[in-house]
């Protein structure tokens, strides 16, 4: 690891020149050389040359090409050595003397032996986690310990800083607020966020990025910001893959699988995968309105099952061009149970229930196309890249009333969306301390949903009127950015700016059937908005940096939020979206310090954020029945929030590391709800809540033997309030297990989460009515992974796109 580390670091100055009296000398000598693999008698590309002179003070550089031929230019006159890296061979260096007389140099076929320490042992994936402060994010590198903590990105994720998922819906929310965007690979991705993480194994994530305060050059979308799951990349030449199975259960089964494959040589490198999950959650709760003497149950089983294929190919054209393309496949089928019981508890003869059978299915695809051109200075490029998504899903839903006045009814909801983006990025840097970027992007989106309810019986209450509604919504967005950066001395700043223009059209189409009589409800809202950024770092020492950092953002309404059909109902509660929403901005300042350790580094972080045109749920109460509740959102005044982090990664002993993070924010949150006065008439409140909530996580690994490694991890969530309800706090404390075997290429691992069963939702609420309750999902899973390794390919040198750290590569799983 040590040596993978020195190369990168040796890469990453190539573009620096040696400060010293080399640079007074003409820069007239070329050398050139082919360089071999002694044992297999092929060429090597992409080897390290390195130039230095007899003061071991780096020069210049470059890389072989896919026929293992390099040349290097602008070498000064006189004595240099020339160093012949590549990971896993034996280094070369070879002494040069430049003169006007002899000015290129070949130095002929170099053969590079393999060295003593098997290619086996390279460490592709961290034993122990760490969190990284960046300039712009926070990157926590997904070890084999923390791969122990759950199956999915989904149950992972609750072991980052400032990250939570709810347990019953599986949405992510990133510091208390869920309008954040997940991405894997730098990509959004057409598959809903909360079924997306659920499919991709802990096994595949190298790492997590949380972009807090994203520059001008990502897109604005996000108001908490963006969470980008990176994945790891094959690195090896020849057949090369791995399998992962995992099994998990509680009160139901967990089945979840992958396997990932890719063929690489010199000149391209071809790829696929396969994800499979077939999993059962079972869900239970129960909200009393105390006042009323009304109970009601609920218990929700879902089964659903997921396909996602991947298949790509990078081709490397030549040393300075190259060409990617993938394309995701998913397939997604499932169903959902929902039983509701509602107790009139001084009137039994008023009970009710209802039985919701929901069966949803949609299928998805990506294909991307990606062109890179890298002109001759290092890091001076220009990357085109195409995206385009489909997603088609259905849902037919069958509703059942039992002792009701309401009649049973069927649900068919068809949802038809496709996007398109389209990127044109340049970067260059102007000199060994400036870089300057912009770009182009264009994204069009559209969906179409057509939703039609139909009658299946009559009761001497009345007759329930089958309706359908066919709702149309497109949004382009055309963009342009810039950012420049340079660095001064210990100093460095960042500024961008970001251009967009926003067209919004929708519409929404209601007939009822009985009547014949339409109704059409168009929504334009078109915008033009400029989106800021700057960003300034100061290196005080090695140990210490500090960094501050400012941008704009925008959180434009989701589909489920302006869709004005019933996002889910029962005879007690409906939610429904509101066509006429408007997207809410953000001004965001942030700023964090870092302290390197001896054996570790802490994070300190603070930030604050001023929300304009806030959106937030509204509470209406049913004039036709009052005893039903509507949920819809509405645009607020604006609002602010602010918060402050603390993370570190700590290791006090050779054989126990530490993962740890604190975090605590601040919003203020507002609504309209109905409520009733003394007189029992209808009353409009505005509701205000100020909420503080606090968190802290640690995850301990202990190493026992080479082969095995213990783990233990504990959350602990402080009360947490809404516009409806105050949340009680949350406990939660997991273990886990892992041991490799068949030389490292076999792993065995399981965990036991949620041991002393403390982690569940209670809480009570006062509007429009005195609530109490409470929700439970299966915590207490017991899982068990099994990952496999196979090939036996050489490693290479990592290709020109550097795609282990460019976020808008392909390749590798997803």
């Amino acid at each position: 690891m040590k040596k993978l580390i020195t190369i990168t670091l040796l890469l990453l100055t190539f573009s620096i020149q040696a400060q010293d009296k080399t640079n007074a000398l003409p820069r007239i000598g070329t050398v050139t050389g082919n360089v071999l693999d002694v044992s297999l008698n092929q060429p090597l590309p992409y080897v390290n040359v390195i130039v230095k002179d007899t003061n071991n003070k780096l020069i210049t550089g470059g890389i072989t090409n896919n026929d293992g031929q390099f040349r290097v230019t602008q070498i000064p006159e006189g004595t240099n050595l020339i160093t012949i890296e590549y990971l896993g061979f034996l280094p070369q260096t070879k002494t040069i003397v430049i003169t006007k007389d002899n000015k290129v140099i070949d130095l002929g076929t170099i053969n590079l032996e393999e060295a003593a320490t098997s290619l086996d042992e390279v460490t592709i994936v961290a034993e122990t986690s760490t969190i990284q402060q960046k300039v712009d994010r926070k990157v926590i590198t997904i070890g084999k310990d923390l791969q122990t903590a759950g199956a999915t990105a989904s149950e992972i994720m609750n072991n980052l800083p400032s990250v939570s998922v709810d347990q019953q819906t599986g949405s992510i929310s990133l510091r208390g607020n869920q309008n954040v965007r997940v991405m894997v690979d730098g990509k959004l991705s057409n598959i809903p966020a909360e079924q997306l993480l659920k499919q991709i194994p802990s096994s595949s994530i190298k790492s997590i990025e949380l972009i807090t305060n994203p520059s001008a050059k990502y897109n604005p979308e996000g108001m908490s910001g963006i969470i980008n799951i990176v994945l790891h990349k094959n690195i090896k030449i020849g057949f090369n893959g791995n399998i992962n199975i995992g099994l998990s259960h509680d009160i139901e089964a967990k089945f979840n699988s992958s396997i990932d494959a890719n063929y690489r040589n010199g000149k391209f490198n071809l790829y696929g995968s396969y994800n499979n999950s077939v999993t059962k959650n079972f869900n239970f709760g129960e909200i009393n309105r105390v006042e009323q003497n009304i109970q009601q149950k609920f218990e929700i089983l879902n089964n659903n099952k997921s396909h996602l294929f991947k298949v790509g190919l990078d081709y490397y054209l030549d040393d300075r061009n190259t060409i990617s393309v993938f394309t995701n496949q998913n397939i997604f089928d499932g169903w959902v149970n929902v039983d509701s019981e509602i107790n009139y508890l001084a009137n039994a003869a008023l009970n009710e229930s209802q039985y919701t059978r929901n069966d949803n299915g949609n299928d998805s695809e990506q294909y991307n196309f990606n062109y890179k051109h890298d002109f001759n200075d290092d890091g001076h490029s220009l990357e085109l890249e195409v995206d385009h998504n489909t997603y088609d899903g259905l849902s037919d839903s069958r509703n059942n009333f039992f002792s009701s006045q309401r009649p049973n009814f069927l649900e068919n909801t068809d949802t038809d969306r496709k996007s398109s983006t389209i990127n044109l990025d340049y970067s260059n840097p102007i000199s060994e301390t400036t870089k300057l970027e912009f770009g182009l992007q264009a994204r069009l989106f559209n969906t179409t949903i057509f939703y039609q309810s139909d009658a299946r019986e009559t009761n001497q209450s009345g007759v329930y009127i089958p309706t359908t509604t066919t709702f149309d919504y497109t949004r382009d967005i055309y963009s342009a950015y810039a950012t420049y950066g340079k660095t001064l001395d210990k100093w460095s700043y960042q500024v961008g700016l970001r251009a967009e223009t926003v067209a919004v059209d929708s519409e929404a189409f209601k007939k009822d059937l009985a009547s014949n009589e339409e109704t059409t409800i168009p929504f334009d809202n078109d915008y033009f908005r400029l989106y800021p950024s700057a960003f300034l770092t100061y290196t005080a020492s090695d140990k210490n940096s500090f960094q501050l950092n400012y941008s704009r953002r925008v959180d434009r309404p989701g589909i489920g939020q302006v869709n004005p059909l019933p996002e889910w109902s029962t005879p007690l509660i409906s939610q429904f979206g509101n066509q006429e929403l408007r997207p809410q901005f953000t001004n965001s300042i942030e700023t964090n310090y870092t302290r390197q350790l001896k054996n570790g580094s802490i994070t300190a972080g603070a930030f604050y954020r001023i929300i304009e045109d806030e959106i937030q749920q509204a509470i209406l109460i049913d004039r036709s029945d009052v005893n039903r509740l509507f949920f819809t959102n509405l645009n607020f005044d604006n609002s602010s929030a602010y918060g402050v982090e603390l993370s570190s990664n700590y290791r006090p002993t050779k054989w126990w590391s530490i993962n740890s993070s604190f975090d605590l924010f601040s919003q203020t949150q507002k609504s309209v709800a109905e409520s009733f006065d003394t007189n029992q008439n209808i009353v409009l409140n505005t509701v205000k809540v100020d909420n503080i909530v606090w968190n802290v996580r640690a995850f301990n690994n202990f190493k026992v033997t080479k082969a095995l490694s213990l783990s233990a991890f504990g959350m602990y969530s402080g009360k947490n309030k809404n516009i409806q309800f105050e949340m009680e706090d949350m406990l939660m404390v997991n273990l886990g297990m892992r041991y490799s075997f068949l030389e490292g290429k076999a792993s065995l691992s399981l965990s036991y989460n949620d041991i002393f069963d403390t982690m569940y939702a209670q809480f009570e609420g006062q509007t429009p009515y005195l609530q109490q309750g409470q929700f439970n999902w299966e915590s207490q899973q017991i899982s068990a992974r099994l990952s496999y390794r196979f090939g036996g390919g050489k490693y290479r040198a990592k290709s020109r796109k550097q795609r282990d750290n460019d976020t808008k590569s392909g390749g590798g799983f997803m």
